[in-house]
Parts: structure tokens; sequence; C-alpha cells
């Protein structure tokens, strides 16, 4: 089984809690968007980036500057966010962080997947950015299905806690045999289901800290999640897709 989530925009420069000893698998690929980035004048990446001249200026630099091999922190605590800072990789027991390191990938648009301690270096390039390299006319086309490859393990079940615009990297190559099963965190409004951004990132980083703490190996004890006032709700859930409702006014 595999866990699939989504990286965060910021990023710590640097981090000292756990060793970072392997470079990710797709690094020769990072290394090939890094210098397309570098091809880029700085109006035209911070068009990329659609996001303001302080950030732009910053990451154009760190473009500039990027040794990819020389990366220290590892991908687990190296993002910032509800998402991590609720899954609170830094106080994993041993047991918890190698539960990780086998169970849970990070999507990236920059380096495909990562293992929870390859190295990496601080970056911005999402999934969705319109990035021309050679032929392919973005970063969808550009990993094609090596994503769904890297995630995909021998019992063929992936738990998708990534957004939609990660997700979407991996869910166009499954196979009929793959059971891949989205967890949606929501509330009934008007008896539909509503996701709040906020809470649904707080919910998936819980997720994934509860997994690695009880070390889930059956699917199926997903259900027993009970954490932020969420819970399983059959009646809204499918094959899949498994809903998590949370009641409103719930701290």
């Amino acid at each position: 089984m595999k866990i699939i989530i989504s990286p965060a925009k910021k990023m710590k420069e640097n981090t000292d809690d756990f060793p970072a000893d392997k470079l990710p698998q797709f690094w020769k690929e990072s290394e090939k968007l890094c210098e397309e980035i570098r091809k880029l004048s700085f109006e035209e990446a911070r068009t990329l980036w659609k996001c303001n001249e302080k950030l732009a200026r910053l990451n154009f630099n760190r473009f500039a500057q990027m040794e990819l091999k020389r990366a220290a922190a590892p991908a687990l605590l190296a993002y910032e966010g509800l998402q991590y800072q609720h899954m609170a990789p830094v106080v994993f027991t041993r047991e918890a962080a190698a539960y990780a390191e086998s169970h849970l990938r990070i999507l990236s648009g920059f380096y495909g997947v990562l293992r929870p301690f390859d190295r990496v270096t601080p970056y911005r390039l999402e999934m969705q950015a319109a990035l021309q390299v050679g032929d392919k006319r973005n970063l969808y086309e550009f990993w094609g299905e090596k994503l769904y490859q890297a995630v995909l393990d021998e019992d063929r079940t992936i738990v998708n806690l990534a957004s939609k615009e990660y997700s979407r990297a991996v869910e166009k190559y499954l196979q009929p045999e793959d059971r891949f099963i989205t967890i949606v965190f929501g509330e009934l409004q008007d008896g539909a289901v509503k996701q709040k951004g906020t809470f649904a990132k707080m919910a998936r980083g819980e997720m994934v800290r509860y997994m690695a703490e009880n070390q889930i190996g059956k699917l199926e004890r997903l259900r027993e999640f009970n954490v932020l006032g969420y819970g399983y709700a059959e009646e809204y859930s499918g094959e899949r897709e498994w809903v998590f409702l949370r009641k409103a006014g719930t701290c």
C-alpha cells in the first residue's frame, strides 16, 4: 500500500532533525527542469509561478544557484503548511518514520515522486505550471506515467490524500486491477458533502500521522480514523471514494 500526498508551496531552507541520505528517484529529470527554468527571464519565470515579485525573486535566485546533488533537507521536513504541521513528522518515533519511508510518497511538479527522506532543495514549481519542455507541453506530459509506476507496489493499493492537481498525474494511468481510494474530508451542507480546504489539509496530515503511528497495514482500518471531529460516513462513501464527515463547528 502506498499513500500519496501533495507538496506545500512554502519550504524550509534546512533542517537537522532527520538525516537525508538519498537522492530523489528522478533527480536527473529535475535537473532537466532546472535547466529549462534557468532559460527563462525573470518576468517569464514570475508568470510561470504566478506569484508576487518578492517570491518570484526568491525562487528565481534559488534556481540560479541550485545544486541538486548537494541538497540536504529531507523532503518530509522540508515542506511547510497545514498538512505537514498536523502530520508532525519531527516527533515521529523510529517506527513511524520507517513506516512513512516505506508507504508515503510526496508528488511534486519538480521532483516527480519523493520518499520522505530524499534530499531536496527549496523550489517553486506546481504540477499545473505551464512549463514546456521540448515537445512536452506541460508537466503532466513531461512526467507521463512515471509517477504512477513509481507509487505502485505489489498489492496495487493507493490511498489518495493528494489534491486533484497532483492526484490526476497518477489517476490517469490507473488499471482495472488497481485499488485507488480517494479520501474526502467534508461537511454536510444542504444534504451535500462540501470540502473546506483548511480543514481538509489539516485532516490529511492527521491521517498520515495516524497511519504511521498505528502501523496501518490493512486499508479497512482507515475507517477507524476519528480526529478533528471527522468520522467515516459509509452512506456517502463508495468503492473509490471514502468520505469522512466533520460536524459543523467542531474544532
